[in-house]
């Protein structure tokens, strides 16, 4: 071979050599709302993710592999969950869903996990407490890390039972996820013989300037001494609205699903038009402990890699959400299940293997989050944590209850 020729070859292996060896990413498909309504769930569960999976990608990644998110919104609606869960699985060829928003959505594409069985698609944690996704059929198909909505209610029927507040009421979003909170706080009742005294909907979709003075005359004729609120940010902070606006200043407890910090924030806008306290006698549960607890190492970890990546809203999906909500919740939330998903790949074999998932799951017990509580799964355990958190709102932000005696009747 002439020395021209030997030469060319030699810088085109030079060259190509980098990019062959180079691994293939691990494609992580995502399906939530990031326009609809309850896009800042979506967002900050997305940003919270991000923000872990990007020091992680910093780092080398899984053995090598980076992991890319392929996200698609559906607005939180059931019929677009569908067809993007076959579009990530079919066409983006996804290893595995993960961080879905919302009951109405997961619980319809869990039939589709279901015929995708001979593939070993599954969904990791999505941010829902619902039942259908803990229970068979659809238990084998999908991990979830959060508590359950169950666990969620149970624990503020018991807490208002013992101080007397025993006129319990529910106010939920009119469709999958609003029953499952339903059907905790009626199973919680029962226990102590009790019923819900009155229940009042609104239809997913409502915002915050809709009246919802309707449902809150309703619960109150019925005399309820409590509320427990199933719903997003917008229409559970109109229903204490018109509550507050209405002089009825029963306790009125929402579950971890609303997204406590938008929920206070269009309250703390409310009151500067007003001269009432929209935020008094309000109760949080929450499935994480503070997210400003520094005190903690994941805590600590989140606050770090959230200032040094400041991940932004998925790329065509709007700004990034304002500086005062760099830290929340939500996005707490999916810093954790990056972090565990990250552990559960590198369990998974290298490269990861979907046949290996399952085993990958069940092999983590007692896993270190940073958070002193514990994961564990299980061959018959899909459900990492079983902790709840009770809050309530003191100068806007959510404090530890510590004595429930403050509510007492």
């Amino acid at each position: 071979m002439p020395a021209p020729r030997l030469w060319m070859c030699a810088l085109l292996l030079f060259f190509c050599l980098p990019v062959l060896a180079q691994k293939p990413e691990i494609p992580i498909g995502v399906s939530a709302d990031f326009r609809g309504a309850s896009k800042f769930l979506g967002i900050e569960l997305y940003r919270g993710s991000m923000a872990y999976l990007d020091a992680v990608n910093d780092a080398g990644g899984v053995n090598g592999r980076k992991i890319k998110l392929f996200t698609l919104n559906d607005g939180y609606n059931p019929g677009p969950a569908i067809t993007n869960t076959i579009q990530l699985v079919e066409r983006e060829k996804v290893f595995l869903l993960f961080d879905y928003v919302g009951t109405p959505t997961v619980t319809r594409v869990l039939p589709l996990l279901k015929i995708y069985k001979n593939q070993n698609v599954f969904l990791f944690f999505p941010f829902t407490g619902a039942q259908p996704q803990r229970d068979p059929p659809y238990s084998d198909f999908a991990f979830n890390l959060r508590t359950s909505y169950r666990q969620e209610t149970a624990g503020l029927v018991d807490n208002f039972v013992k101080i007397g507040r025993k006129r319990v009421a529910v106010f939920y979003q009119a469709d999958a996820y609003g029953r499952s909170g339903w059907e905790g706080v009626r199973l919680a009742l029962s226990k102590y013989n009790l019923e819900i005294v009155a229940e009042a909907t609104y239809r997913r979709g409502a915002t915050f300037s809709d009246s919802l003075k309707q449902q809150v005359d309703h619960l109150r004729s019925a005399n309820a001494d409590a509320v427990i609120s199933i719903g997003t940010y917008a229409p559970c902070a109109a229903f204490i609205r018109d509550a507050r606006d209405a002089g009825w200043d029963v306790p009125i407890a929402n579950v971890s699903f609303v997204g406590s910090a938008f929920l206070l924030n269009l309250l703390a806008e409310e009151e500067k038009k007003s001269t009432r306290n929209y935020t008094a006698n309000l109760i949080n549960t929450e499935i994480l402990p503070n997210f400003d607890d520094v005190s903690l190492p994941a805590v600590k970890e989140f606050h770090e890699l959230m200032d040094r990546y400041n991940p932004s809203a998925p790329e065509g999906f709007g700004a990034a959400t304002k500086d005062e909500f760099k830290y929340n919740y939500v996005s707490f939330e999916g810093f954790l299940n990056a972090k565990l998903l990250v552990e559960i790949l590198k369990r998974a074999g290298n490269p990861p293997d979907r046949a290996k998932i399952r085993s990958a799951v069940a092999s983590i017990h007692d896993f270190d989050l940073g958070i002193k509580t514990p994961v564990s799964f299980g061959a018959d355990k899909n459900q990492g944590m079983d902790a709840v958190y009770f809050n309530f709102v003191e100068n806007y932000r959510l404090v530890p209850i510590t004595d429930w005696e403050r509510w007492r009747k």
